[in-house]
């Protein structure tokens, strides 16, 4: 009978060795696997002045030496933008030497009423299971964290996959990633232990492809004359001076597409971004592309213009739902998403327009590829982080 446990034992431990084997070989694949396929446009999520990009529920947050310090509350600090397959790379530290607790979110929605917390996916900081996807067995790891001191991670998400890395070392790796998208979040936990301090914020956006490589107007031309005589490149942005000449034109022309950047305007400014455009840039009346407004919706000027007219509008057709332009001199983040003649236009993490030729049957007459555009209306606009990704229907 000894003779028998004592085989028996033997065996169990062989299996246990060797699923431990074929668990670690796995997860290297996937590692390596999701590394050679993180390929985008990398920027940063967190500016190290204030905490635009981002909103707070049920938190406090503030910005102490260029770092992002959770201060109060029980909630949720969220990213503006929502993301789909991207690279988050961030350096934290709890200000607690025991007892802390908080969390990174990644492809999250907002809390539940009543909730303090996303239902997932939470990678977690809790003292003691540092840097764990819960409720993910096979998504964790020990001895890579630097107690009391700063840590770097890096979470990579494409498809149902998910893979981190703890100070330049591979942590873990896993699939049954069900959610297609959602917002990053840092849980804020503060009653619990949560003061934490975030440094060195940024994400890369996989699959995009850079418009704007903020040295030169590479992959834009003037549209009939030379680009020069009124577009330029200053410290990284893009800047429209205002001068008489052309609008932007892109080299290449799109169709389906997730256009995402930011701009910035002066005092009663007016802008807008051609989608879709001919060579021309007709924006108006049959076979033409369309434009999407940007303006100082809030500028006294603007006070009598049509629902139409004002930031994120479809021009001629569908109107933003929302105003939610920031104060002149603040950049603004602009998304663009295009489907056939369907755009879903969303403004500071807001969606405010959503139509296509059900709700504006004129959208039909409109084209449905063609160029992209950035207006010279004759006034100083800065654009950067201009980014584009092929998109599905929607």
């Amino acid at each position: 009978m000894l003779c028998r446990r004592l085989l028996t034992c033997c065996i169990g431990l062989l299996f246990v060795g060797y699923c431990f084997t074929a668990v670690g070989q796995d997860a290297a694949t996937l590692h390596s696997t999701l590394r050679s396929n993180a390929k985008g446009v990398t920027y940063p999520l967190f500016n190290g002045k204030n905490l635009q990009g981002w909103k707070a529920l049920k938190c406090e947050a503030t910005v102490e030496d260029g770092k992002l310090v959770i201060t109060g509350g029980d909630g949720l600090l969220r990213s503006e933008s929502r993301y789909r397959n991207f690279v988050l790379d961030l350096d934290y530290k709890p200000r607690k030497e025991a007892m802390y607790d908080s969390g990174i979110y990644f492809r999250c929605e907002e809390p539940a009423a009543g909730k303090a917390s996303p239902s997932r996916y939470q990678v977690n900081l809790k003292q003691g299971d540092e840097l764990n996807l819960i409720k993910y067995p096979q998504a964790r790891s020990t001895g890579l964290v630097k107690a009391g001191d700063w840590n770097h991670v890096k979470l990579t998400v494409i498809g149902d996959r998910a893979a981190c890395e703890i100070n330049g070392k591979e942590a873990w790796a896993t699939d049954g990633i069900e959610a297609e998208e959602g917002y990053l979040g840092i849980q804020v936990e503060v009653p619990a232990g949560g003061q934490f301090e975030f440094k060195n914020i940024q994400v890369t956006e996989v699959g995009y492809e850079s418009l704007f490589n903020g040295k030169d107007l590479a992959g834009w031309q003037g549209a009939g004359e030379e680009a020069s005589a009124c577009w330029q490149v200053e410290d990284g942005v893009l800047l429209c001076t205002g001068k008489k000449g052309p609008w932007l034109r892109s080299k290449q022309q799109y169709s389906d597409f997730d256009l995402r950047l930011e701009y910035k305007i002066r005092a009663a400014g007016n802008s807008g971004v051609y989608v879709h455009v001919p060579e021309n840039g007709n924006h108006h009346g049959k076979d033409a592309g369309v434009e999407i407004q940007i303006l100082d919706d809030f500028s006294p000027k603007y006070k009598t213009l049509k629902d139409w007219q004002y930031t994120g509008s479809v021009y001629d057709f569908a109107p933003a739902k929302e105003h939610v332009g920031r104060e002149v001199g603040e950049w603004n983040s602009l998304q663009i998403e295009c489907s056939a003649r369907r755009y879903r236009i969303t403004h500071n993490g807001v969606l405010i327009v959503d139509a296509g030729v059900t709700e504006f049957p004129g959208l039909a007459e409109r084209l449905s590829t063609g160029y992209l555009g950035l207006q010279n209306h004759s006034e100083e606009v800065w654009f950067r982080n201009i980014r584009i990704k092929p998109r599905r229907e929607m």
